[in-house]
């Protein structure tokens, strides 16, 4: 007598789709079969279309109709962030999760991104291409885009996750739903902002090395997506140091304090930091016109090197008078090479003749993780009262 096995949990894909008329068919299919034949556990595929203008919804509607476990949602505007927030705040299984509908992400690693949601042992879960373990097939400026981009969360904004993008996701619903109110971007930058939303009040986050191949066809604009994601990060900077978007956290995190003084000078720091960076763009804009791209970033970078020292020591740090200024200028200059280093690394691994708007985003990325090291240097270093009271 053949057994079948009882399928108890439930575990919801979210599929968005915008103009997918090329791939929706092919790709639903394929995961359907996929998860009928190897997935453990009961699914449910959702197509969510964000306002096509194509065939994708009737083809969503079809599709739906003719295979089990399969629904359709349709949305009037566009945004995959949207897309998500409106099934997942609805829905009932006991993990929701997400995939990009060219499938580039091998879907054997879809339990293996599920199980410890169901488990219970962790609450988010992730794909990462960035893994060693990863397998990784995609161009050159895709994949510098990418580790830029997370290098500047990891050490920007202390993230933890080492890959943010990858389009394959996994969330606990009652962790999904009380996340969700506290995320505000409703378009790329959504999965982001619910992963340092979550990192922030302690939950556990599972990542998972995943084969990945990248598809040609992508239309997303890699320039507009970088500069709404630092948009993002700076909103979610500000939230995070005036302790908006609360949710209910464990009493460890609760009790966590920042080190001694780093409360207040934070928050001035990145405000002198906001302002160096706006004097280096417009500096760095204005030199490219008349020097080459390296040039042009070196003598902007250390006109406001200087100027940014000098901010923080009296406006950060509160070091007064003239006593030991040129001293603080000397080491704050460590900071400066720092600085240089990376933004004009991050210049020469750029192709021939890219685009200032290029040029700007790859420079505004690394300048964002040289911040990083400014602020632990003369934190740490240059500014140490511990320094100042043993002279």
């Amino acid at each position: 007598m053949e057994i079948t096995a009882v399928r108890t949990r439930l575990v919801e894909v979210v599929v968005p789709v915008y103009n997918e008329q090329r791939a929706v068919r092919e790709s639903i299919t394929r995961l359907h079969a996929y998860l009928t034949g190897n997935f453990p556990y009961g699914f449910r595929i959702t197509i969510a279309d964000n306002a096509s203008t194509d065939t994708t919804w009737q083809l969503a509607t079809e599709l739906a109709q003719e295979l089990p476990h399969v629904r359709a949602v349709h949305l009037d505007e566009k945004g995959r962030g949207r897309a998500l927030r409106l099934v997942w705040s609805q829905s009932e299984a006991d993990v929701v999760s997400y995939m990009d509908v060219d499938l580039s992400t091998d879907l054997d690693a879809f339990l293996p991104l599920v199980a410890p949601l169901l488990s219970g042992h962790s609450d988010l879960a992730i794909g990462t291409r960035l893994a060693r373990a990863s397998r990784v097939e995609r161009g050159p400026k895709r994949e510098f885009v990418s580790r830029s981009y997370n290098l500047l969360l990891r050490s920007v904004m202390g993230a933890g996750f080492s890959d943010a993008q990858c389009g394959f996701k996994a969330v606990r619903t009652e962790i999904a739903q009380a996340l969700l109110p506290g995320v505000e971007d409703e378009q790329w930058f959504f999965d982001t902002e619910l992963l340092l939303l979550a990192e922030r009040h302690g939950l556990r986050i599972h990542e998972v090395p995943v084969d990945w191949v990248d598809d040609p066809d992508s239309r997303v604009d890699i320039i507009q997506t970088a500069l709404d994601d630092l948009r993002g990060l700076a909103r979610v900077a500000r939230k995070t140091l005036s302790g908006a978007a609360r949710i209910p956290v464990p009493a460890r995190v609760e009790r966590a304090e920042l080190p001694k003084g780093m409360a207040r000078q934070l928050p001035r720091f990145a405000i002198v930091g906001v302002v160096s960076t706006l004097a280096y763009l417009a500096l760095f804009s204005l030199l490219r016109q008349m020097v080459s791209p390296l040039a042009a970033n070196a003598i902007a970078l250390l006109v406001t090197a200087v100027a940014n020292t000098a901010a923080n020591r009296r406006f950060t740090f509160g070091v007064k008078g003239s006593a030991g200024a040129m001293r603080h200028q000397f080491e704050g200059l460590i900071a400066f090479f720092v600085g240089l280093a990376l933004t004009s690394g991050s210049l020469a691994l750029l192709p021939a003749g890219v685009s200032h708007g290029v040029e700007l985003v790859a420079v505004i990325i690394a300048n964002a993780a040289a911040t990083l090291v400014r602020f632990l240097l003369l934190r740490v270093w240059v500014f140490n009262p511990r320094r100042r009271t043993a002279r």
